[in-house]
Formats: structure tokens, C-alpha cells, sequence
């Protein structure tokens, strides 16, 4: 198959790149960015599979055509509230299998309503499949599954571990920090009693982590908040949570809002405040010497057997995963997913979140191990705690 790399030599895409032209399915892969140089550059170091291409996303004709001559295209342009449904179109009209990282719920909501098109032009789209959203949503996935009925979800991760790259062709300001500077001014949508809520992101929630312990955490404004509740309707609470091993960082975060929302400071600015930020978290815990929630976990409440209980899902160890960076860490699920559709794992069509049921999470740890250190060392740790 042929694959088309949008962004493919950013920060994340290049991690997805080179994962992927080692796959023996793999008959090409079309680097496109919008540096031109830079792609071209990035192909040349890989394989005589790798080309790259100048695109701009936003000219329809032109990505429709870099599609044309493909089977797949993967999506790791950004921000996804800009760029991820006029790219999703394109693919479908072109009929080429899209797979993409998008973290906003606001362009997660549009596509949603694109899976008729989808399935009428035969192509499989999984959004949002990266660390959060995507092994976030596998994990939730995998603690809903221990439970009769279920009623509530959170996916949760760690900002002290989202450590920006430093290799990448993006020359502006960094697309991951103006997506997080958009999900914590205004409001944020999530699932609350039922129904659909607009509420104040950054907001505390009490996480009681089974045999671990109660924590706070903050709402933030990814997709995962609206994904659950779309694909199981069962559901009558669906949040997206952040914690860091730094208390002081959320009123940070609070203090950068309140200048953005009384124009004393543009997003763009507010941004590059942002990724000097992260750039100080620390990532590890221990030494950081705080007891926290993992870096990464799904949390479900709900019935079994007739009791109420509460399950969570995160790694056995998290050493592999911490070591990650970010581009790594949002890359790798997307290229398992890719790779899981060329072994023919992923056979349904639509427009699907990665917890539909599309994905199998099980495989898609498997795959993600041996991505991460060629073995099979992740594995889910679940644990369940009674509710009273």
C-alpha cells in the first residue's frame, strides 16, 4: 500500500514515518508538509520508499490530489480544530483510508457526523488515535469491558509527561501548545447526567483510583469527553482529565486564561508561554517525589455482578512509556493503527473514535509494545474497588 504523510516530518509525523517504512505491506510513503525543503530533506534520510512534497492542507485540489495516488493518508498537521475535517473530506471524496491524532472535540464532533459518507465511499477513518486521545480511549475501553453496565468513564494523563520536540519542520509557533491554549479558555464540551454540558475547563474532579488512592485532577478539553457517550449511549458521565506533578501549574494555566480572555495577551503568545512551560515539567515521578495518577489511564464506573464497582486501567510499569516523548508517544499508537488495517485487523468502515470497537485493545497493546521496545512488556493493570 501507499501511504500519504500529512505533516510528515513535524514533530510527530516523523516518529509515524519512520515506524512505518520498515512494514512489508508498505510500498511507498509521500512525506507532505508545508515546508517543503524539510520534507524532501526528512525523505531522503529514510528509503528509496520515502519521497516528500511541499502541500498546503488548506488548498482542496492539491491535497486531493497527493490522495489520488494513495491508499491511506495519515493526518498529523495541526491544529485539528482548523485542519482535521476539510483533510477528512478530502480523503473520503478521494476514497483513501484516513487515520489521524486529532485532540479537539470541537473537529472529533464534525467528523462524527461524516460516517455515512464514510461507509458510502468504503474507507475506514480512525480519529483521535494518539496518546490522549487514543491510548487513553484503549484503556477506558479495556476497564469498561470488566463491567456489566457501565455508567461512568474518565480518561486521564499527565502534562508533567507531555514534553515537546525538539526536532521537528514546523518553523511557527507549536500546533500541540495553540491546541492547548484553545481547550482551556471559554468552554469545553463533555458528557455530564445524561447529556451533553458545556462547562469551564480546568474545572477539579476527585478521582478515587482503585488501590491507589483519591487524587484531583482537572478537566481539559479533549475528545474522549464526547467519544465514549457517542459510541456507547449507556453512558451517563464522560469527562477528559489533567493532572501534573506541579500543583502550581493549573493556576498558572488559570492566570495565562484570564489574560487571553481579557485581551491583554493573544493565544499565539500564550502558546510559546505554554511550551517554555512544559519544557520545565518533569516527567519522572519518583523523581519528582510525588504520589500521583498514572500518566496515562482509563477509570470506568459502573455494575458487576450486581455490585457497584469502580475499574481502572493503566500499564504494569510505566517506565517504557514516561521515556517517551511526546512526538513518540502520540506517533507510535497511529502507526499501530495503520499497520493493524494493512495486516487486515481492521476491516470496518466509518468514522470511528479508536474505543468503537474497531480497534481489538488487546492487539493493539501487542502491536504498541513491540513498538516501543520489541517486546510484549505492556500490558493493561487492571484494578477495581467496591463503591458503596
Amino acid at each position: 500500500m501507499k501511504i500519504l504523510a500529512l505533516g510528515g516530518s513535524g514533530g510527530m509525523g516523523r516518529f509515524a514515518v519512520h515506524s512505518l517504512i520498515e512494514h512489508p505491506q508498505v510500498e511507498s510513503i509521500l512525506v507532505a508538509d508545508l515546508n517543503e525543503s524539510a520534507a524532501k530533506k526528512f525523505a531522503s534520510t529514510l528509503s528509496e520508499k520515502t519521497s516528500g512534497i511541499g502541500i498546503d492542507v488548506t488548498d482542496k485540489e492539491a491535497l486531493e490530489r497527493a490522495m489520488n495516488g494513495v491508499d491511506v493518508v495519515i493526518n498529523t498537521t495541526g491544529p485539528f480544530f482548523k485542519l482535521a475535517v476539510p483533510i477528512l473530506e478530502a480523503a473520503i471524496e478521494t476514497k483513501t483510508h484516513y487515520l489521524d491524532i486529532c485532540d479537539d472535540w470541537e473537529p472529533t464532533e464534525k467528523m462524527f457526523l461524516l460516517n455515512d459518507k464514510a461507509k458510502a465511499a468504503g474507507i475506514t477513518a480512525i480519529i483521535g488515535l494518539g496518546a490522549s486521545p487514543g491510548i487513553t480511549n484503549m484503556l477506558g475501553l479495556i476497564a469498561m469491558k470488566e463491567l456489566d453496565q457501565v455508567s461512568k468513564v474518565y480518561t486521564g494523563w499527565d502534562m508533567s509527561s507531555a514534553q515537546p520536540e525538539e526536532e521537528s519542520s514546523q518553523t511557527g509557533v507549536n500546533a500541540a501548545m495553540v491546541h492547548g491554549i484553545e481547550q482551556i479558555i471559554g468552554k469545553v464540551k463533555v458528557f455530564s447526567s445524561g447529556a451533553y454540558k458545556m462547562v469551564r475547563p480546568l474545572e477539579k474532579v476527585t478521582v478515587d483510583y482503585p488501590q491507589l488512592g483519591t487524587y484531583k485532577a482537572n478537566i481539559f478539553g479533549h475528545p474522549e469527553a464526547i467519544s465514549f457517550p457517542h459510541h456507547y449511549p449507556e453512558i451517563k458521565e464522560s469527562l477528559n482529565l489533567m493532572h501534573s506533578n506541579d500543583d502550581s501549574l493549573v493556576s498558572v494555566l488559570k492566570l495565562i486564561r484570564f489574560f487571553i480572555e481579557i485581551k491583554l495577551l493573544s493565544k499565539n503568545m500564550a502558546a510559546k508561554i505554554l511550551t517554555w512551560l512544559e519544557g520545565t515539567q518533569s516527567p519522572d515521578h519518583e523523581k519528582a517525589g510525588v504520589e500521583m495518577l498514572p500518566s496515562v489511564y482509563g477509570y470506568a464506573e459502573g455494575i458487576k455482578n450486581e455490585k457497584k464497582i469502580s475499574v481502572a486501567a493503566t500499564f504494569h510499569t510505566e517506565a517504557s512509556v514516561d521515556d517517551l516523548s511526546m512526538g513518540e508517544a502520540t506517533a507510535y499508537p497511529l502507526s499501530c493503527g495503520v499497520k493493524m488495517i494493512l495486516d487486515g485487523l481492521v476491516l470496518d468502515t466509518g468514522v470511528h473514535a479508536p474505543e468503537s470497537g474497531i480497534i481489538d485493545p488487546e492487539l493493539f497493546f501487542s502491536y504498541l509494545s513491540k513498538e516501543i521496545d520489541g517486546s510484549e512488556s505492556i500490558i493493561p493493570l487492571i484494578t477495581t474497588k467496591s463503591i458503596s
